[in-house]
């Protein structure tokens, strides 16, 4: 069976002398710091066209004197989660890891592509009551990896570096200090995600000094697009899992899809639309699946409230059975979906633009084209507020929630060029926009979704519509009160 855990760490390089500084002073009142080495033996699988690495995911099978088992190693937009699964009897990959990676892998066989062995010297620092704070991993390391091209020899490589990484009861703050100390005495943060993908490259030279505008571009687009399919990736991997990873993906592809439209001329024309419109796809996919989530919940906290004595008829139970049915029949679509070619594709396309997304000229001028299209983004989102406000119009206000959307994301990507107190507040008030019209646009969703409910009712023995008939007008007073919000957040 397996297990998985959230990991936080940093790595940094170092060079054959370093030595790890004092850490006495940031210990705890009674607790302690613990040395030892153990040696680590991994064995890394990937595709022969590295699909995994590419999406930053890493499969091991490792032995040695402690963590023993299969390990997959699947980034978040917040943190990395580490799935394991005990050794098997022959060492063959247990069926569980091929299932969960047969996404980002599109499909393809794994097949070992490096060893790894590892001489740890590790200090771990322990509370009052022993529990783990962070683990300082003094990594002296020589892999062997399998070529690039076929007919080439194997590559052999070693290095040392440092590892910090939290316990379960450390705090970001530790992790900050350890750092510091580290890089004072000459560590420096890993150019490398891994130590496989350093096994693989280990000549990659470092990032070169580049001031062109096109290169700040590209730091800033690629930063934030691959924390999306950080998002996307994970989603894949979660979903296999038989977890629920629908909402979180669907904000993945959302912020990718708007950041497409809103920085569209600075990214090759073809490209961009082709991905859009795949993008839109699956997320119109997961987005059955949400729509039910979303209203099973929101209907039956609003039978709770109502008094006893209006709720007539199996109301909660015709909401439950009926939403729940739909939710796992557009769940099971998703499921035959995620292995087919064309949601593979996608992953593919992804892969590339988390690193290299097809800049077009217009890019060079730097980051100020940047933030003219995040200007122009505000300026798009206020002006279709105020129009769809004096139409009132439903689908008039969907937009509006839409191009708030786009103005909040570009001010997620551009914070950094306006300064941290501006850009903050600038995304903060579209965030503010786009709950509320999010509010609206789910009160007229329920309308539909509350009237087939109603009909269906009012059609069958022992049950009538009158409760549906009531949360319908309490969702037309809902999408009211959201749009009265909205005008008080234009003015």
């Amino acid at each position: 069976m397996s297990t998985a855990q959230q990991e936080r760490e940093d790595k940094y390089d170092v060079g054959a002398d370093f030595a790890v500084p004092n850490l006495d002073d940031l210990v705890p009142p009674g607790g302690r710091l613990e040395e030892d080495t153990v040696t680590l033996g991994n064995e890394y699988f990937d595709t022969t066209d590295r699909d995994l690495l590419r999406q930053h995911v890493t499969l091991r099978r490792r032995s040695g004197d402690t963590d023993a088992g299969w390990q997959l190693k699947v980034p978040d937009r917040k943190a990395r989660t580490e799935i394991r699964v005990p050794l098997t009897a022959d060492d063959s990959m247990p069926d569980e890891l091929a299932t969960l990676i047969s996404g980002v892998a599109l499909g393809k066989p794994v097949h070992p592509v490096a060893t790894i062995s590892t001489v740890r010297r590790r200090l771990r620092m322990l509370d009052s009551d022993g529990n783990l704070l962070t683990e300082v991993a003094d990594d002296t390391v020589r892999a062997t990896a399998a070529a690039a091209s076929a007919g080439d020899g194997a590559v052999a490589s070693d290095w040392r570096e440092v590892e910090v990484e939290l316990g379960e009861t450390g705090d970001g703050t530790l992790l900050e200090a350890i750092g510091k100390r580290l890089t004072r005495d000459d560590a420096h943060p890993s150019r490398y995600p891994s130590k496989l993908s350093r096994a693989l490259n280990p000549n990659d030279p470092s990032p070169a000094d580049d001031d062109s505008g096109a290169e700040r571009v590209r730091e800033l687009l690629t930063a934030y697009l691959d924390t999306q399919v950080q998002a996307i990736v994970a989603g894949d991997v979660w979903l296999r899992r038989g977890l629920d990873p629908i909402h979180a993906t669907r904000v993945g592809i959302r912020r990718f899809r708007s950041t497409l439209r809103v920085f569209k001329k600075m990214l090759d024309p073809a490209a961009r639309t082709h991905l859009d419109e795949e993008l839109s796809w699956y997320a119109g996919v997961l987005g059955d699946v949400r729509d039910r989530q979303v209203q099973r919940a929101r209907f039956a906290a609003a039978v709770t409230d109502l008094p006893d004595e209006l709720v007539l008829g199996p109301v909660a139970a015709r909401i439950e059975n009926d939403l729940l049915a739909e939710q796992l029949r557009y769940r099971a679509e998703v499921m035959e979906t995620v292995d087919g070619d064309r949601y593979r594709a996608v992953l593919a396309a992804l892969a590339r633009w988390r690193t290299a997304p097809p800049l077009t000229e217009d890019a060079t001028a730097g980051a100020r084209v940047l933030k003219k299209a995040a200007r122009k983004a505000r300026r798009k989102a206020d002006k279709r507020l105020a129009a769809a406000l004096d139409d009132g119009d439903d689908a008039a206000l969907h937009r509006a929630r839409k191009a708030a959307k786009r103005a909040r994301y570009a001010g997620e990507l551009t914070r950094g060029l306006v300064g941290k107190k501006k850009g903050k507040k600038r995304v903060a008030a579209y965030k503010k926009v786009q709950k509320v019209l999010g509010e609206h646009q789910d009160s007229v969703v329920a309308l539909g979704t509350l009237r087939a409910l109603g009909a269906r009712a009012g059609s069958t023995d022992g049950e009538n519509g009158f409760t549906f008939g009531l949360l319908y007008g309490l969702e037309l007073q809902a999408a009211r009160r959201a749009r009265d919000d909205a005008a008080r957040l234009a003015t």
